[in-house]
């Protein structure tokens, strides 16, 4: 009798036993699976990443070489043009300004995303004229602007003639609002409307809106316009000519700057752009009137 209970209870455990190991097996395949589903997704992502830094690369060659090819090929012809046919040259020098210009913009923003990727970017606080810096900025932009005949709007949210005097690093601000207006000037119509609004809000915060009446941008490509490594089909998040670090390099420095980026869009309706950047508690009195031009000196600016 005792011998019977004995194996049933041994039969009994040994059930159980493997019953447990079943059960461990089913986890451990599941495990397994969604391991090997990780890497797969892992290995999808690394062969997107790998393709998306080769056309990145690509794209970066073309509009490095191209304006140097443009410059160098525009002066041989000046060096070449008659003294008398004045007006021809002064054509090709206002070709090779709005190449320079373009290539200027595009190695700013390949040195500010080296830096960012080193992590090696820190803000340089002065006390900002915020009017200048978008007045300025415009004026870097006129030819582009008369080029698609569009209406430029300044708006001072705080009244006509008030200065708007913020603590933040001019630098960065003025690369940011450059990238913006950039996308505003390519992807609006000709003879739309493109405004740069700015004030402080009751946060004291600095808040700049760039808005354009161009072709706007999907709900499904909201999330992906920050990827430096991704160009969306209608280009919106690229830069002069078309490789996507603008916006990306914006998002990074709002984020040092404790700041947000918000964007409103419709299709072929337009963009808004809102920089929201509180102000440095910084007590730095540095003035920087036009964010390329700092000022040092011990007066009180507030």
């Amino acid at each position: 009798m005792d011998n019977i209970q004995a194996q049933n209870i041994s039969d009994g455990v040994l059930l159980n036993e493997l019953s447990a190991r079943i059960e461990k097996y089913k986890a451990a395949v599941e495990n397994l699976n969604s391991l090997n589903k990780q890497l797969l997704d892992l290995n999808q992502k690394l062969t997107e990443s790998e393709a998306m830094k080769s056309h990145f690369i690509s794209n970066i060659t073309n509009e490095i070489i191209n304006p140097f090819a443009s410059i160098l090929g525009l002066s041989k012809s000046i060096m070449e043009c008659p003294e008398t046919d004045v007006a021809r040259m002064k054509r090709m020098a206002t070709m090779i300004h709005g190449e320079a210009f373009n290539l200027d913009f595009q190695f700013k923003n390949i040195f500010a995303a080296a830096e960012i990727e080193a992590g090696e970017i820190q803000p340089n606080i002065s006390v900002v004229n915020v009017g200048e810096v978008i007045t300025s900025l415009f004026g870097q932009y006129t030819r582009e602007i008369e080029r698609k005949a569009l209406r430029q709007v300044i708006t001072n949210r705080m009244g006509e003639g008030i200065p708007v005097l913020f603590r933040t690093d001019s630098d960065k601000l003025m690369l940011i609002l450059s990238n913006l207006l950039c996308n505003a000037i390519n992807f609006n119509r000709k003879e739309k409307r493109v405004e740069i609004a700015y004030g402080i809000n009751e946060n004291g915060e600095l808040v700049v809106d760039v808005i354009d009446e161009g072709m706007g941008i999907s709900e499904e490509n909201l999330n992906i316009i920050y990827d430096r490594f991704k160009r969306l089909d209608n280009g919106i998040n690229s830069l002069n000519r078309g490789h996507g670090l603008g916006l990306s390099i914006n998002k990074a420095y709002i984020d040092l700057l404790n700041g947000r980026l918000e964007v409103k869009s419709k299709e072929n309706e337009g963009s808004t752009f809102t920089v929201i950047i509180p102000e440095s508690q910084e007590q730095n009195n540095d003035y920087s009137e036009e964010g390329n031009e700092v000022f040092f000196g011990d007066e009180e600016i507030f």
